[in-house]
């Protein structure tokens, strides 16, 4: 599943810094060491030492760290040298320890090798190590928040103590299997469906709280969208604060998608201002609207807009034929929010606009943007609360929905006293070995080695 041979990467980002660490793990390690610095390391010091090429000319000035396992990151011997940050010297670095290292079978480590041998070496389950590279790629101080506890095992946690609860039902249902008189009274015990609903309820909780850390870790992908001139763009600039988009009284500005990252209430969104949606002569419009209906067709959440000043009987039918065109092309669940902008145009009859049931803002002013926000968090499906929130992947979602499918299905089969009590062990071990994926306790390797390929190279 791995190699045994000792690997090595650069462990920090690319480009110029003041510092830059260098990683190696595995075998052989005292060996290495001592060919690069000549001398032994003892665990856990901090040493300065030259690092020298095969000419004998200085490198640079590097602390080097050595980890004896099992007291290290990957469960390994480690060696972590720190150096100057610049690409070049890191690549000379690099380059001599596999130089000295080549004897010992020193190889350039694969992406996410380094935490994908901490897993197997039971330092960090599986959920643990996807949040390091949550971690890494948090988009907001709430998703770093979220993805620390999900490395500090507070997800983890949840799975096991859930596994823990079904595998103790489960050795009630395997004790009563071997006497096939006691099946019914079993099915029909009152605590064996107390216990199976406590767990059914945890399970809910824990589903409702992965939505809510999937939000965090992926963000919401917001399209704005409506006719030409509507205030798309002035809404991105009011949002994001700062004029990211070119805003003019011209119809037909925007002739393709600018996209803006913010974050609201911590939570991220990827905002997309779209081309406005009309027929065109145009070729680079029509581009443009081609590639806004391309993000509508992805999207999580569509802010409708629409000028909420009366129109004529022409304008009111394109907008509803409109609004029709872009409800056809959402995906499944994506909810549509329906707001008129411009109300600083409307003087003192705010409720005496178009479509009263839209919500009414001003882009212009600002008037209603705060609304916005707290729909826009509503619709997504954010609970508000950040407090004790974890990150999740679509994976981790994936897995509690099916182990939910199998605890129905028991429950179904616990009502049912014709139905035999395998058939509902059965269920219950299929719930398990889902809630197993999810830390990599049961997981075939070729999805293992899909997971950790996404890592990056030094991790």
């Amino acid at each position: 599943m791995t190699r045994k041979l000792p690997i090595i990467a650069v462990a920090t980002a690319p480009g110029r810094a003041g510092i830059g660490v260098i990683r190696i793990s595995g075998p052989n390690l005292l060996q290495i060491a001592k060919a690069l610095f000549q001398r032994a390391l003892e665990p856990r010091q901090a040493n300065l030492l030259t690092l020298r090429d095969g000419a004998g000319a200085v490198i640079d000035q590097v602390i080097a760290i050595y980890f004896s396992t099992p007291a290290s990151f990957t469960g390994e011997d480690v060696l972590e040298l720190q150096c100057h940050g610049g690409p070049q010297l890191l690549e000379l670095v690099m380059k001599r320890c596999l130089e000295l290292g080549k004897d010992q079978g020193l190889v350039i480590a694969e992406p996410g090798e380094f935490s994908l041998r901490a897993y197997l070496n039971n330092k960090i389950d599986l959920a643990q190590a996807e949040a390091i590279a949550d971690l890494i790629d948090a988009q907001s101080e709430a998703a770093v928040r979220g993805a620390a506890r999900s490395l500090q095992g507070a997800f983890s946690n949840d799975i096991n103590s859930l596994i823990e609860e079904i595998t103790q039902l489960r050795i009630l249902v395997e004790s009563t299997l071997d006497f096939p008189e006691e099946e019914i009274e079993f099915l029909e015990n009152a605590q064996a469906r107390e216990r199976l609903a406590t767990v059914m309820s945890k399970l809910h909780a824990l589903r409702e709280g992965a939505k809510q850390g999937k939000i965090l870790r992926d963000g919401i992908q917001l399209v704005l969208a409506g006719a030409p001139n509507v205030g798309k763009s002035s809404l991105l600039n009011r949002l994001a604060g700062e004029d990211v988009a070119i805003v003019t009284p011209i119809a037909g500005t925007t002739r393709d998608r600018v996209k803006e990252s913010i974050t609201i209430n911590g939570v991220p969104m990827h905002i997309i201002d779209t081309a406005g949606l009309r027929d065109t002569s145009d070729l680079v419009e029509a581009k443009g609207i081609e590639r806004s209906w391309e993000a509508i067709r992805t999207a999580d959440l569509v802010v409708f807009l629409q000028d909420p000043r009366s129109p004529d009987e022409a304008e009111i039918a394109s907008t509803l034929e409109l609004k029709a065109q872009i409800l056809k092309a959402l995906p499944p669940k994506c909810p549509v929010l329906e707001v008129s902008n411009k109300s600083d145009l409307l003087g003192g009859s705010k409720t005496n606009h178009s479509n009263n049931q839209a919500l009414l803002i001003s882009a212009k002013t600002g008037d209603g943007i705060d609304a916005l926000k707290l729909k826009i968090l509503e619709l997504v499906g954010w609970g508000g609360s950040q407090e004790g929130a974890i990150v999740a992947r679509r994976r981790h979602l994936d897995c509690l929905d099916r182990a939910a499918t199998h605890l129905e299905k028991s429950q179904i089969f616990a009502a049912d006293g014709n139905i035999s009590l395998e058939l509902f062990a059965e269920e219950l071990r299929l719930a398990q070995d889902q809630l197993g994926q999810i830390t990599g306790k049961l997981l075939p390797d070729d999805l293992l080695g899909k997971i950790f390929s996404q890592f990056c190279i030094g991790k």
